[in-house]
């Protein structure tokens, strides 16, 4: 099997450690286990030690099964499968369903798993583009041109990683009723969850019978250090599942499944903290765009991630390189997500490290 190289991880895996001012992570500010202990008011490490370390439940607690079942509407716990982030669950669900001469359509620029994995896997892929003109919205009709008898799965991020587009829940009705005429099925990477209440957002799985809704703790939730994602799916789905998951995990971790559990237990207080975040920081940073000259943006309806435009003489990698080694600031350039001239730019850091980030970066901007 031949896959290319990840770009945006390829990315961070060679220089977030280099960064003074990390802007390129789309994570929202990721909690401390101090502060997650305070906010919850959780005795965790005594709850911890008294933990075997053996391998715990194998596909979640049923605690954790509970809990993220009530993020939908109409998905039994049973239906939940703990996974290794979201990007065990993206990998699961395309593993298990997509075969060599399968016809797949994804959004792009968007996620590099959800149409590199099916090509590794002998699949035709189509790219369903995200236009700048239309505030990085598809176009619903050119959807219809690219369906084919053969389309197996068409493969959304949404919101999406790296423009933060949200596709509502009026556009993923007409994309249900397009995969409904050739029997695909829709994939939805859902680790954005939108903080603007004007948006109507709805998970896949909520809209279709054959909709696959993955998701983490690690974008909205803050929790990437403990690495928990799952699938939402149908019972015969989740069935199928199971059989593969058994080749790619065996499970998430004792530890791991007490700190999801402790999240999606206090969910209601980690988003208010979250939207807070994000909120605050977004109108700054839209101020900070409005203000500054050679780059701009389509914001994002209260997301973590955005995708700027940068106007300088370099390519947006020479420029994202020179910016890290001469001031600190760390992006991800567009070539990371095959779109050149554009850097990710993931705003809901730390207040201070962001305000100081944008000083810096928009300075350097200036100068070059």
């Amino acid at each position: 099997m031949k896959i290319a190289g990840f770009g945006v991880e390829e990315w961070l895996n060679v220089h977030e450690r280099e960064a003074k001012y990390d802007l390129a992570q789309s994570t929202i500010t990721s909690f401390s286990m101090d502060e997650i202990k305070k906010l919850t008011q959780a005795d965790i490490y005594n709850q911890l030690n008294e933990q075997k370390m053996n391998y715990g439940w194998i596909e979640g607690s049923p605690t954790f099964k509970k809990e993220v079942s009530k993020m939908y509407q109409n998905v039994a716990p049973d239906n939940i499968l703990q996974t290794n982030g979201a990007t065990g669950a993206n990998l699961l669900a395309i593993y298990s369903l997509i075969e060599p001469g399968d016809h797949v359509i994804s959004v792009y620029p968007s996620y590099q798993q959800l149409y590199d994995i099916p090509r590794s896997l002998g699949a035709e892929v189509s790219f369903w583009k995200l236009r700048e003109d239309k505030n990085w919205y598809p176009d619903i009709e050119e959807l219809k041109k690219l369906i084919r008898p053969n389309t197996k799965m068409i493969c959304i991020n949404n919101a999406n990683n790296p423009t933060g587009t949200i596709l509502d829940r009026k556009f993923l009705e007409q994309v249900v009723e397009v995969a409904k005429s050739v029997g695909a099925y829709i994939l939805v990477d859902e680790v954005y969850l939108p903080f603007d209440d004007s948006v109507d957002f709805a998970p896949i799985v909520d809209l279709y019978d054959k909709g696959i809704s993955t998701n983490s703790l690690s974008k909205t939730y803050s929790m990437p250090g403990i690495r928990v994602g799952w699938t939402a799916t149908n019972s015969q789905l989740a069935d199928i599942f199971r059989k593969y998951r058994d080749y790619t995990m065996i499970c998430s971790g004792v530890f791991s499944d007490q700190m999801a559990c402790l999240v999606l237990e206090n969910k209601d207080k980690v988003l208010d903290r979250n939207k807070k975040i994000v909120l605050d920081n977004l109108a700054y940073f839209k101020d900070w765009v409005q203000k500054t000259d050679k780059i701009s943006c389509v914001f994002p309806n209260g997301l973590s991630t955005s995708f700027v435009k940068l106007e300088t003489k370099k390519s947006s990698l020479e420029f994202c390189k020179d910016l890290l080694k001469d001031t600190g600031v760390l992006l991800v350039p567009g070539e990371a997500f095959d779109t050149p001239g554009y850097a990710r730019l993931g705003y809901c850091a730390p207040h201070e490290t962001l305000t100081k980030g944008l000083e810096v970066l928009g300075d350097y901007l200036q100068a070059n």
